[in-house]
């Protein structure tokens, strides 16, 4: 099944998904109403009457990558499949309205450049970004499938062949930094020793061919590794027989082995001692192996929503954010190719 097929039969499923972190002291659907001026003469026309902006700012495969993130067929198959969803009186043509979106997600473009280039208000922006995240969501997010056991071994790339043959998926937790929130606890809740900073964290699960196969909704920035695992949901996609492979941070084996799941990372020094030739070895590999799953996150992070900061009003939809960026990075070429 070729990218526009499995985005159409996507778009088949609908469920949502529950925000871990949010800030109380926003609200969610709440967006400044834009200036309205009726004059007869200057009345714009009906949208199918307008020429779509996205004509003129997609122009090539490269033009599509840098404002959406994905091939330009691609986008036009979103647009295909998406089109039946649309409310029925948008106030500029479908296209644009999720070529606009896309621009936030995949440049983070500040709400008032997008007004000027797509020659609306800012309130009809914020209006508009958020319903379509809603929409894309609600269908994208089932690119993000669980892949079987045969498959995988199928697609297995040459570093996990020779060394990690049953291994079903390599995780990480990242982060994305997030504008200051305006409660006192949700700040206390998302701060980041890490990033010093306030964020939200999540699990990513990539299978060993760099197909994202799990993410997780958002937590705050201060949870670890172990608690965002234990209950995001991660756990009950495995398998008594799988090998999932992690870094040292994730002090999660005796989660794993409740399921009889194989857990590898890399080996443990003890204060004054050195690692053995063996475990040299094999730490090497696993980090080898493990860039797999650095490359699909640096993927996700193309998306500058995810990789610089989430602004106050998008907050309360980064859950959504997260399975929409997931979802298109699924759409993108093969990741890693067998033969490494």
């Amino acid at each position: 099944m070729n990218p526009g097929e499995e985005l159409c039969a996507a778009a088949k499923s609908s469920c949502d998904a529950q925000t871990q972190w949010s800030d109380p002291g926003m609200e969610d659907h709440i967006y400044s109403k834009g200036p309205t001026i009726t004059c007869e003469l200057h009345t714009p026309p009906p949208p199918e009457l307008q020429h779509p902006v996205a004509d003129s700012i997609l122009e090539s495969d490269a033009d599509s990558l840098l404002y959406t993130g994905i091939p330009l067929t691609e986008f036009r198959t979103l647009v295909a499949c998406l089109q039946p969803f649309a409310p029925a009186s948008p106030s500029m043509p479908v296209v644009d309205q999720i070529l606009m979106t896309l621009m936030k997600l995949r440049q983070n473009f500040v709400m008032a450049d997008l007004a000027r280039r797509f020659k609306i208000s800012q309130g009809q922006v914020n209006k508009t970004v958020g319903m379509w995240v809603d929409i894309m969501c609600e269908h994208i997010k089932d690119l993000i499938v669980w892949l079987p056991r045969e498959t995988i071994k199928a697609t297995l790339p040459k570093a996990f062949k020779e060394h990690f043959a049953n291994t079903t998926c390599v995780i990480d937790c990242t982060e994305t930094v997030l504008q200051k929130p305006k409660n006192l606890d949700s700040r206390s809740e998302s701060y980041s020793h890490y990033y010093e900073n306030n964020t939200v964290k999540y699990l990513v699960a990539v299978s060993p061919s760099g197909v994202i196969m799990f993410i997780s909704d958002a937590y705050g920035g201060k949870c670890s590794d172990r608690y965002i695992t234990q209950n995001c949901g991660f756990l009950d996609y495995l398998r008594a027989g799988d090998e999932v492979m992690g870094d040292r941070g994730f002090t999660v084996r005796d989660l794993l082995e409740e399921r009889r799941v194989n857990l590898i990372i890399p080996t443990f020094t003890r204060k004054g001692c050195q690692l053995t030739n063996e475990g040299v070895t094999r730490t090497r590999r696993i980090a080898h192996a493990r860039i797999h799953v650095e490359r699909a996150i640096r993927r996700l992070k193309v998306y500058k929503i995810l990789s610089q900061t989430v602004p106050i009003n998008l907050v309360p939809k980064i859950d959504k954010i997260l399975k929409i960026c997931a979802g298109l990075v699924n759409l993108r070429s093969e990741l890693i190719s067998s033969e490494h």
